[in-house]
């Protein structure tokens, strides 16, 4: 029996859940899962460490290098083929504010 998945604190919801062309061609969507959104937020926009990323998601750091790799592969086959990303899904709970103390917004 597979042991059960641990579940990623998330901060902030994404204002928009569809980034992509307006004339997209491609019927292929990408679907990025909240919590990679939540990674590359954390990392890429206010600079955490990936240490202080996997604290922040109540994960381990592992487990953050494997979710941040994810999402960037993502974003570049976005970037790069025109496609469509989706944000949806994964395996995260809302933070209610009682973690970071910076008011997270729920969407």
């Amino acid at each position: 029996m597979p042991r059960p998945r641990k579940w990623r604190r998330v901060c902030r919801m994404p204002q928009n859940d569809c980034f992509g062309p307006l004339n997209s061609a491609s019927n292929m969507d990408i679907v990025m899962t909240v919590d990679e959104y939540e990674a590359v937020r954390l990392i890429d926009l206010e600079g955490l460490s990936q240490e202080d990323c996997a604290q922040r998601m109540n994960v381990a750091r592992t487990t953050i290098q494997g979710i941040y790799s994810a999402a960037r592969k993502k974003l570049a086959d976005t970037l790069v083929n025109g496609r469509r990303l989706i944000i949806q899904g994964g395996d995260y709970q809302l933070c209610e504010g009682d973690f970071c103390n910076k008011g997270c917004r729920k969407k």
